[in-house]
C-alpha cells in the first residue's frame, strides 16, 4: 500500500499565485525524484459544521485559506530515498534560501501516514 506525506497550511489569499507557482516547481522536483503524486489544493468550502474546520486546525487569520497538500509514494522506504533525493537536489535549496515563502511555515502541519484503505 502506498505511503503519504500530508500537509495543511495557512496561505494568505493574495499569496495563493505565488504559492502556486512554487508548488509547480516543487512538483516537478519530488515527480523527476520518484514521488507517485503531488497535489496542493487550496480551501474553498472550509466552514464546516462538525469536527475540527481545516481553518481551526490551521489557525486561519483574516485574509487566509487553507492548502492542503499530499505527495504519494510506494511504501515508507520509497518515501524517505525520494525525499533524501529532493533535499540534496540546488533547485529546491534556491527555493528555500529566497526567504519570501509565501505561507507561515511556523502554523504549518504535516506528517508520514500509511494507506489504511484504498478503494
Amino acid at each position: 500500500m502506498a505511503y503519504v506525506d500530508g500537509f495543511v497550511l495557512p496561505v494568505p489569499r493574495r499569496n495563493l499565485p505565488a504559492y502556486r507557482r512554487m508548488a509547480r516547481a516543487a512538483g516537478r522536483i519530488w515527480r523527476e525524484h520518484g514521488a507517485l503524486e503531488f497535489r496542493e489544493c487550496a480551501g474553498d468550502d472550509l466552514k464546516v459544521k462538525f469536527g475540527v474546520s481545516f481553518a481551526r486546525l490551521a489557525r486561519l487569520r483574516r485574509g487566509e485559506t487553507a492548502v492542503f497538500s499530499w505527495i504519494t509514494y510506494k511504501s515508507r522506504a520509497h518515501r524517505d530515498a525520494v525525499n533524501a533525493k529532493v533535499m540534496k537536489d540546488p533547485r529546491l535549496a534556491r527555493m528555500m534560501k529566497s526567504g519570501k515563502m509565501p505561507f507561515d511555515a511556523k502554523r504549518m502541519a504535516y506528517g508520514g501516514f500509511r494507506t489504511l484503505v484504498a478503494v
